[in-house]
């Protein structure tokens, strides 16, 4: 393929991605190195970071460009999947706007800044990290003239429920998440059983309660969760927070929460 061509094609790209393309047609790793640094040099690519490039739209200034964050998030690692508080915003659930993108990898990483967006790897739970697209909900979506690997809204749920530290908090994730109309419930709880983790279950369990109505979550739903719930109470915060007893669910659960004072009026 003809670097010009395969830049139209590929708006985020990685080295190998470019080298792969590019010596199909009998070309050597040098010349498309040398290609590479060409169009950098030019103004026609923008380094990322090592090994990671953007196309400069004609006619911009290189200097002013910024690639699109969800294309980045999922070349960042070839196992890369946006996630948490960035997939909600790609499938435009989110209450606030961040300028913070997570992903999914099987990897530890560090965080990552690029034209004041920053990239935030999170390691995928051991339980499912071996599994294929880590224990399921993974999609593959046509965006910004690219793909982008990103979770479900189903699997959003239950990652923020599991890790709530990456969705800003519970108004935040309980906002957000009521913006979606509808959930495939079986799929949800079967992703959350698969975590092996008793208070995300019961974290689960709980919120899909507080919206049963608005989901149509029935009790065959939650029976599940209830049989996987814990034992002993345990806190719905990672921070544990004080609060009141959900005996059924065996969660202490801070009182804003329960009475959702967020919606209480300024």
């Amino acid at each position: 393929m003809r670097p010009l061509d395969f830049f139209e094609t590929y708006p985020v790209f990685t080295h190998a991605e470019f080298v792969s393309a590019h010596t199909a047609g009998g070309r050597s790793e040098h010349t498309s190195n040398s290609l590479l640094a060409k169009h950098l040099a030019s103004g026609r690519l923008l380094r990322v970071r090592r090994g990671l490039y953007a196309t400069v739209p004609r006619g911009l200034d290189p200097g002013k460009v910024s690639p699109d964050p969800y294309l980045v998030a999922t070349k960042l690692r070839e196992d890369a999947v946006v996630a948490f508080h960035a997939a909600l915003a790609f499938h435009g659930k989110a209450y606030s706007v961040w300028r913070r993108h997570q992903y999914l990898t099987a990897a530890r990483g560090r965080p990552f800044r690029f034209r004041g967006q920053e990239f935030l790897p999170v390691q995928v739970p051991l339980p499912v990290r071996s599994l294929p697209d880590f224990g399921g909900g993974v999609l593959a979506r046509p965006h910004a003239g690219g793909e982008v690997r990103v979770t479900t809204l189903e699997r959003c749920l239950v990652d923020l429920l599991h890790s709530p530290e990456q969705g800003g908090g519970w108004e935040e994730i309980s906002r957000s998440l009521e913006m979606v109309e509808f959930f495939d419930l079986g799929a949800l709880v079967e992703y959350t059983l698969r975590l092996g983790s008793a208070v995300t279950a019961a974290r689960v369990g709980f919120f899909l309660e507080q919206h049963r109505e608005a989901w149509m979550v029935e009790e065959k739903h939650l029976a599940p969760l209830l049989r996987s719930a814990p034992g002993q109470p345990r806190y719905l915060s990672p921070r544990r927070e004080s609060g009141k007893l959900v005996a059924r669910w065996n969660l202490v659960v801070p009182e804003s929460v329960l009475e959702r004072r967020w919606e209480e009026p300024p």
